[in-house]
């Protein structure tokens, strides 16, 4: 199949799924938890993408997705609440020290800006440690973040430990689609170019990628910084679906919920991140629900047994377990769902012959 077919194929299907997803709402309802599942679907695919550039493309394992992402939040917030509402949400701060108001889209470009600026002073020191020390350095940064933006000294600009609102949030699920499915193909042609190849080779063996004259340092810090950004600009997209923010909500479970997408999906496989997410938001939040609540039979005679809350969580958790017991490499490993539809290559029957 020629290049510009097989483009013109993939715009076709994204017209279609916008198309699809415009109905769907229409349908459903802007409340209905199928729209609500498919809007945090679509947040979490960008997060679950810009951590998988870093953690299976590049082969660095970092656990502080949830800090850049709550420096993002926290980005987009404060440029956009507008100025009459202010006065309002900083009551304990006399309205805040911010004089001016952003456009969204400015907030969440400015949003992955600050996460990526961040992003860069810290890989100077910590991208040069490896393995489980990246690990631990990354998530003590995420908690140090946490910690500064409630600190009541930067009550002014960050409102502290209290909520931000009032700020612009979606008004249809084809919103946080769009900016999902732009970031997602832009990390996707990337993965696809010399520099995602550099990625790879590092990540492959590091010592044989220096060898071919690919710089280390360099690349493993531009793998960072873009990542930090887009994992910003979800931190973003995740404050206007949850319509007020505190950083709490950005704990280290966080990271790891999004590391466990990343890893059933397949380190390595773009489109196993963005189906991994899906699932895994549909099965916590949605399909699992009924299981947390008491359930009586024959007439209220009989209940049954273990269900009740919390309990959704335990099925969840051994559900994942299943998952990785069978999948090692995640459901798509390496492989893209294109692969899937290409002609598998037939063996050539002279040389399995003469090589036996």
């Amino acid at each position: 199949m020629k290049k510009s077919t097989k483009n013109l194929i993939n715009i076709g299907l994204l017209i279609l799924m916008f198309v699809a997803l415009y109905f769907i709402e229409k349908v459903a309802g802007t409340r209905s938890m199928l729209i609500t599942v498919l809007k945090k679907g679509a947040i979490y695919a960008l997060i679950a993408v810009s951590m998988n550039l870093l953690n299976g493309f590049t082969g660095l394992f970092s656990l502080g997705q949830a800090g850049f992402m709550l420096v993002g939040a926290y980005t987009y917030a404060v440029l956009t609440i507008p100025m009459a509402k202010r006065m309002a949400v900083y009551q304990y701060y006399d309205g805040g020290i911010i004089g001016f108001t952003v456009p969204a889209i400015v907030g969440i470009l400015a949003a992955g800006a600050l996460a990526a600026i961040l992003a860069a002073l810290i890989g100077l020191p910590v991208l040069r440690l490896k393995s489980d020390y990246l690990a631990i350095a990354t998530l003590g940064f995420a908690e140090i973040i946490r910690a500064i933006i409630q600190w009541d000294a930067l009550g002014p600009v960050t409102n502290g430990s209290n909520l931000l609102k009032t700020y612009p949030t979606f008004t249809t699920v084809l919103q946080p689609f769009l900016a999902a499915t732009i970031c997602i193909g832009i990390i996707v042609l990337l993965i696809n170019s010399t520099y995602g190849r550099a990625f790879k080779a590092i990540r492959d063996d590091e010592i044989a990628a220096e060898a071919m004259g690919i710089n280390l340092f360099h690349h493993k810090q531009m793998s960072f910084v873009i990542s930090s950004f887009f994992a910003g600009v979800g931190g973003a997209l995740l404050a206007m679906y949850q319509a007020s923010l505190q950083a709490n909500a950005f704990k280290s479970s966080m990271t790891y919920e999004i590391l466990l997408i990343v890893v059933i999906g397949g380190m390595g496989s773009v489109t196993g991140s963005v189906l991994a997410s899906f699932l895994f938001i549909a099965c916590s939040e949605w399909w699992l629900r009924f299981l947390d609540t008491e359930m009586f039979l024959f007439g209220g005679t009989f209940k049954v047994p273990l269900l009740r809350s919390g309990f959704r969580m335990v099925v969840f958790s051994i559900v994942i377990m299943i998952v990785v017991l069978f999948f090692r490499k995640g459901i798509m490993g390496e492989r893209e769902l294109w692969d899937l539809f290409k002609p598998r290559k037939k063996k050539n029957k002279t040389t399995e012959g003469a090589k036996g």
